[in-house]
C-alpha cells in the first residue's frame, strides 16, 4: 500500500504540468489585485455552492487561487490512488521484493506497513519522489489526452474535482478506521477492512 501511495505521489507531483488548461495557474489580469470573486469558478456545485468556511479565497489574486486549485487537483489525484492502494493489496500483491529478503507479499496492508517497510524501501521511494519533484522526471503526458469541446472539457474537469474531493474524504476515513483497528484489533467485529465490495474476497 505504501509503495502505491509513494508512486502516486511521484506521478502526481507534476500534476500542474498536465492539468487541463482551465486549471493551470494564470497570471492576474492586472498587478496588485486586492480581492477577486470566485463564487462562479469551476467546482462550485450544489448543494454546497461556494464552500470556503476558512476564508482562504478572501483577498487573494487569480494566480494564488489557481495555485490553490492546482493543489486541490493534485491532492485529489493522490487520494484517488490512495483509495485504490488500500483496495488492491487486499486481493493482489506485486511479485518481487521491496528490499533484499523482504517480499512485497510480506508487507501488511494499510498503516501497519509503515513499520514493516525496511529503510531501503523507504529510501527508494523518497529518492523517486524527490527525482520527480526536483528534476521533473516523467514530465508531461501527451498520450491519452482526449480532444474535447469546451463544454465537455468543463464537465470532465468538474467531475475530476468531485471525484478527488470524495477520495480525500474516503482516504481520511480509511486511515482513521485502519488506525483504530491497529490500536484495538477487531474493534469493529469485521474480518476485512474493505467491506463494501464483497466481490473482492
Amino acid at each position: 500500500m505504501m509503495k502505491s501511495v509513494a508512486v502516486a505521489l511521484a506521478l502526481l507531483e507534476g500534476a500542474e504540468a498536465f492539468a487541463p488548461a482551465g486549471l493551470k495557474a494564470a497570471a492576474p489580469s492586472r498587478a496588485g489585485v486586492a480581492r477577486m470573486g470566485y463564487e462562479n469558478e469551476l467546482g462550485v456545485i450544489e448543494p454546497t455552492g461556494f464552500f470556503d468556511p476558512l476564508g482562504l479565497s478572501a483577498n487573494i489574486d487569480e494566480e494564488t487561487f489557481a495555485q490553490y486549485r492546482t493543489a486541490e487537483l493534485k491532492h485529489g489525484r493522490v487520494a484517488q490512488l490512495c483509495v485504490i492502494g488500500y483496495i488492491v493489496p487486499e486481493i493482489y500483491r506485486f511479485p518481487g521484493e521491496i528490499a533484499p529478503g523482504v517480499a512485497f507479499a510480506d508487507i501488511p496492508n494499510g498503516v501497519a506497513a509503515i513499520n514493516a517497510i525496511p529503510s531501503l524501501g523507504w529510501l527508494q521511494m523518497i529518492f523517486f519522489i524527490g527525482a520527480v519533484d526536483y528534476w521533473g522526471v516523467l514530465g508531461d503526458f501527451d498520450i491519452g489526452k482526449p480532444k474535447l469541446d469546451p463544454d465537455e472539457l468543463e464537465k470532465r474537469q468538474v467531475q475530476e474535482l468531485q471525484h478527488g474531493r470524495l477520495a480525500m474524504i474516503a482516504t481520511l476515513e480509511l486511515l482513521r478506521h485502519d488506525s483504530q483497528n491497529l490500536v484495538t484489533p477487531g474493534f469493529d467485529g469485521l474480518d476485512t477492512l474493505i467491506t463494501g465490495l464483497p466481490f473482492l474476497y
